[in-house]
């Protein structure tokens, strides 16, 4: 759509000149005064970035965005008004006639915060790529990393393949990446905080202490095998409680079967028994700071077994104060189908006694992405294994050859029929029925089962003929998780959950789910209006935001950090997904843009006009309030 063209999706409202926008949305509009606007400032500023604003003349407007339809996160109805931005805060929400150094035209787009994505693995990645991509190409501007217990610290550099060991094969982060893209500089946590904030960033980044970093930064090679002694976990709390002053955003820690290392064992923090998980979240407790996220324990088999996870996570949460946060989500193959719903219940409990839980759910299927370009599900069977060691043309010369061909599929039947294990986001032998060519960026898409059977092909056999088609480059989708979109949509609309499972920095080859907010607005926004672009809005920016208690952002407000995403919510969507060689050492990773997006703005400077890099580098790390209080 053209910057000057109204869309009409957007309904207008009329503004009034230099107008303060308040929270009570509904009770009017009239201009702040100056207490107003302290207390609209709060924590998402202070008072005295309103005396600055105020009592120094000698600041102007740096930004003007000007004519677009507001939708500033809280979940209150749109307005138009144009913003007025001085250095990195909102100085003026209304009707401004006055000019700026750099003017956007949003007419006809929504300004709304910069989307927050609550659970990435970027920690390894910032090290080398200052923009934050993907997620940013999706109007992304903070991100939490060190989720699921996974982080590069605390961790002395002589030690760094225990953590590397750690993320290789549970969050699938290339090694060879690793040690060519990160120079360590750090030994404690504290430490790496410090080297996060000297780094050139285009977004902002808070981090979790990871609990398998922090076993085996205490224990060495025994965290994975052992439990603590009394002096092991005595180091940890030691190490947590300084980390959190300094600025960690909470402690994280993974249960979860699917996280394992390279050689089969199991990650660091599986290691853990509860009462050490429940003295660690205690440390935070104690200082009435930081959140604490967990990947959760296998409980789907069992009902008791479940019942008692959640008798423990909802006394944790209750007893130590602390906020809690996992992943929610549901599999038609899981042996209790409604066991989704329990943890939403679980949540609406702990909040009712007193707590603080949210759960982080996805806008989509959890899926692999799969192409003969980077990984298919027979890539391990006889046959297979040869010629997928070829270089893509001579792959490509193979399955046109009859012969080898028949071969190739013969092995794939064999394969399908033998026991597999896999974890995570690794390829599984397919289901037809749930497995998807990609044609187009957003659902819906036919199933392979549906085209064999339209062809009159063997499933093989089209697989292989789509790959052909493409030279390969063909992409696959194979759900995991959150198969029935009806279910996903449930969630997303329970009111303890937020949009945020992007997984985005980990996984690199494997999924492509750095998206999910243009896949929010563009398929359950628009195509299938089943949220409207507040409620929508409001699950990307404030709720996390308040969540994780990132002050003076998630919310279009007077005094708040100018962190927004200007986008058009008739185009907005994502592209369709690449791969590419582009992470350190040439190792690979899927990469996925977006269209519609106009300007993506981090701390009062435009980062991205129309998704291509503007030359400024405004993020920053954001550290927990009591390293704020300092």
């Amino acid at each position: 759509m053209e910057a000057g063209k109204k869309s009409s999706t957007v309904p207008h409202r009329a503004t009034t000149d230099r107008t303060c926008w308040s929270l009570r949305f509904g009770e009017g509009n009239g201009p702040c005064d100056r207490a107003e606007k302290r207390r609209l400032a709060g924590s998402g500023g202070g008072s005295s970035v309103v005396d600055d604003i105020e009592e120094n003349s000698r600041w102007h407007t740096t930004l003007i965005i000007r004519g677009g339809t507001i939708v500033d996160g809280s979940g209150l109805p749109r307005y138009e008004a144009d913003l007025g931005i001085t250095g990195d805060r909102i100085a003026t929400i209304g009707k401004i006639n006055e000019t700026a150094k750099e003017v956007i035209d949003a007419d006809g787009r929504v300004v709304a915060p910069g989307f927050i994505d609550g659970h990435t693995h970027m920690d390894a990645q910032i090290f080398w790529d200052p923009l934050g991509t993907c997620s940013s190409w999706h109007g992304v501007t903070s991100v939490v990393m060190g989720n699921c217990g996974f982080s590069l610290a605390p961790c002395a550099e002589k030690d760094k393949l225990l953590v590397m060991k750690n993320l290789e094969r549970a969050e699938d982060i290339s090694p060879r990446a690793m040690e060519a893209g990160i120079k360590w500089s750090w030994d404690n946590f504290a430490q790496y905080l410090d080297a996060v904030e000297r780094l050139p960033k285009g977004i902002n980044y808070a981090a979790y202490v990871g609990h398998s970093a922090l076993r085996t930064y205490v224990m060495g090679e025994r965290a994975f095998s052992a439990d603590t002694t009394s002096e092991d976990l005595a180091a940890m709390k030691r190490e947590l409680r300084t980390a959190i002053r300094a600025g960690a955003a909470g402690f994280s820690t993974s249960r979860n079967r699917n996280h394992e290392t390279p050689d089969n064992r199991p990650v660091a923090s599986r290691l853990a028994n509860w009462d050490e998980v429940r003295q660690l979240v205690g440390v935070m407790g104690e200082l009435h700071a930081g959140v604490f996220e967990l990947a959760q324990e296998d409980v789907d088999r069992d009902p008791a077994v479940l019942a008692d996870f959640h008798c423990r996570l909802k006394a944790l949460a209750l007893e130590t104060g602390v906020p809690v946060t996992f992943g929610g989500g549901a599999s038609r193959k899981s042996p209790q189908p409604n066991m989704w719903r329990s943890f939403f219940d679980l949540a609406d409990e702990t909040v009712a006694a007193g707590g603080k839980m949210l759960v982080q759910t996805s806008s989509r299927w959890i899926s692999a992405l799969l192409s003969f370009e980077s990984v298919m599900p027979f890539d391990k069977a006889p046959v297979w294994r040869d010629v997928r060691k070829l270089p893509l043309a001579e792959q490509e010369a193979a399955l046109r050859n009859p012969a080898i061909r028949r071969q190739l599929t013969d092995a794939a039947r064999e394969h399908m029929r033998s026991p597999h294990r896999v974890i995570g986001a690794e390829a599984r032998p397919p289901e037809f029925d749930w497995f998807f060519p990609l044609d187009k960026p957003l659902p819906p898409w036919r199933s392979l089962a549906q085209l064999a059977e339209e062809s009159d092909k063997d499933p093989l056999d089209l697989i292989i003929d789509l790959g052909l088609d493409k030279h390969l480059k063909q992409f696959f989708i194979q759900p995991i998780v959150n198969e029935d979109q009806d279910l996903v949509l449930a969630m997303m609309r329970h009111p303890r959950s937020v949009v945020t499972f992007s997984d985005s920095g980990a996984h690199v080859s494997q999924i492509m789910d750095s998206s999910i907010q243009t896949h929010l607005l563009g398929h359950w926004v628009r195509e299938r209006q089943a949220l409207t672009l507040e409620q929508a809005i409001r699950k990307t920016t404030f709720d996390l935001a308040a969540f994780w208690r990132l002050q003076g952002r998630g919310l279009v407000r007077e005094g708040y950090f100018a962190d927004l995403t200007i986008f058009d919510p008739a185009t907005i969507a994502p592209e369709m997904p690449t791969l590419e060689y582009d992470l350190p050492a040439g190792a690979r990773r899927l990469k996925q843009k977006s269209i519609g997006i106009l300007a993506t703005v981090v701390n009062g400077e435009v980062l991205f006009r129309e998704n291509e890099h503007a030359g400024a580098l405004p993020g920053r790390l954001l550290r927990g309030p009591l390293a704020a209080a300092r």
